[in-house]
């Protein structure tokens, strides 16, 4: 069959891109079996879409087939913000709203769209790719691999919650959500600066964060709540935005801070309102103080660990020397990927933290795919471990040469869904 692919003008508002548009945004809350979309959440989208200039991709039915129409029987959207490298913030080409009809699987719609969009990216100049999954056995055919790591907390804050020696220097502010926007956004666009792996918030966490809308169940949250962390001088250095959850417990939805004292800080608040017994967070920090500071280690538990950001690197000269090194040392890398654009052998030269990267035709030191090259990127999985996992190949000399060059004792952290 012949699809219609088809990239949307979100600037036409004549009847027939309208209708494409809302049967976009309709095929995509069916592909993850939400409900269909009112006017309201279609009117919400469409600015967060125009806002992050994102591109909406689609293979449509050709005309007079069985179930053509406005919806198209897969879609695909990008847009571009920035990723923290570890050495400097760079573009970063970020993948949404993949989805493709049962109906119409395995029949190339998927590569189409995907392959097109990055070769976009790359004619932009984007250096990365990036995604969250919902299924992890499908994006890294196309070069995606597993970068940062979701981890979720259950902390015990029942009578006996305490902490060792812990003092907050600063306090903690309630305010109404909109109310505290600037500041949140404030802090979060410092951390974004000097955070590796952070991932800038696209136009939709406005929205989230104030309680204007709420893209889940539809309308004004209601429900969000904020706290503000100010240091001892009065300045803003930390927030927490949480809701309260069933059987006395509170949902952490996000926490950012600027210092470990903040970070206490907004714990200790939160462990000590009336009638809580229970904190969740299914996006903490992976250094976070809070189990080392406490009197009793186990309050807090691990209860998630899995794959958050992917990272599908496209210029790997560019990437490379926009990240930090451990160590000083010279090696060949050879990348071998299916869509060629990270292929390639790269000499990379690095020294006082910093790498040159050039092409040549020496012999490689050390093959790896893009797939495990996306994983390596951000310092988030060891070079060893994916070496013992038949991963990456190289004489063990040589992996340990590479692992003290690329391994970074600090983990990334991203806390950005999209």
């Amino acid at each position: 069959m012949d699809y219609d692919f088809a990239i949307l003008d979100l600037t036409d508002d004549s009847e027939e891109s309208v209708a494409r548009r809302t049967g976009w945004l309709g095929a995509v809350r069916r592909g993850f079996r939400d409900d269909r979309p009112d006017d309201d959440l279609v009117e919400q989208w469409l600015e967060v879409a125009r806002t992050d200039r994102t591109t909406l991709r689609g293979a449509w039915l050709p005309e007079g087939v069985l179930g053509a129409g406005p919806m198209p029987v897969a879609t695909y959207g990008s847009f571009d913000k920035t990723i923290n490298a570890g050495r400097e913030l760079l573009a970063l080409r970020m993948v949404i709203d993949v989805t493709t009809s049962p109906a119409h699987r395995r029949r190339g719609l998927l590569r189409r769209l995907i392959e097109d969009d990055l070769t976009d990216a790359v004619s932009r100049g984007v250096p990365l790719a990036a995604l969250t999954a919902s299924e992890a056995t499908i994006y890294g055919r196309w070069g995606f691999g597993p970068a940062t790591f979701r981890q979720g907390i259950e902390v015990d804050v029942r009578p006996g919650f305490r902490m060792r020696s812990f003092t907050d220097p600063g306090r903690v502010e309630l305010l109404e959500p909109a109310e505290a926007w600037p500041h949140v956004r404030g802090v979060f666009d410092r951390f974004h600066a000097r955070q590796r792996g952070s991932v800038e918030w696209p136009a939709t966490y406005t929205a989230i964060h104030t309680g204007r809308y709420d893209f889940n169940s539809g309308g004004p949250d209601r429900k969000v709540r904020c706290a503000l962390h100010l240091d001892a001088t009065g300045a803003v250095d930390g927030f927490c935005l949480y809701k309260p959850g069933s059987d006395y417990s509170v949902d952490v939805s996000e926490m950012v801070a600027l210092d470990p004292a903040a970070q206490l800080g907004l714990w200790s608040f939160l462990a000590e309102m009336d009638k809580v017994v229970k904190l969740t967070h299914a996006l903490a920090h992976p250094h976070d103080p809070l189990q080392w500071a406490l009197t009793d280690l186990n309050r807090v538990k691990v209860t998630t660990v899995e794959e958050f950001l992917w990272l599908r690197v496209l210029d790997v000269p560019r990437a490379l020397a926009a990240r930090p090194w451990a160590a000083d040392d010279r090696l060949v890398l050879e990348v071998d990927d299916a869509q060629g654009h990270a292929a390639g052998r790269f000499e990379i030269v690095t020294d006082g933290g910093v790498a040159r990267v050039a092409r040549t035709e020496a012999a490689p030191d050390v093959t790896l795919t893009a797939e495990t090259l996306g994983s390596l990127y951000l310092g988030g999985v060891g070079v060893q471990q994916l070496h013992r996992a038949g991963r990456l190949a190289g004489t063990d000399d040589v992996v340990r040469r590479w692992a003290a060059m690329a391994d970074l004792s600090d983990p990334p952290y991203c806390l950005t869904g999209f």
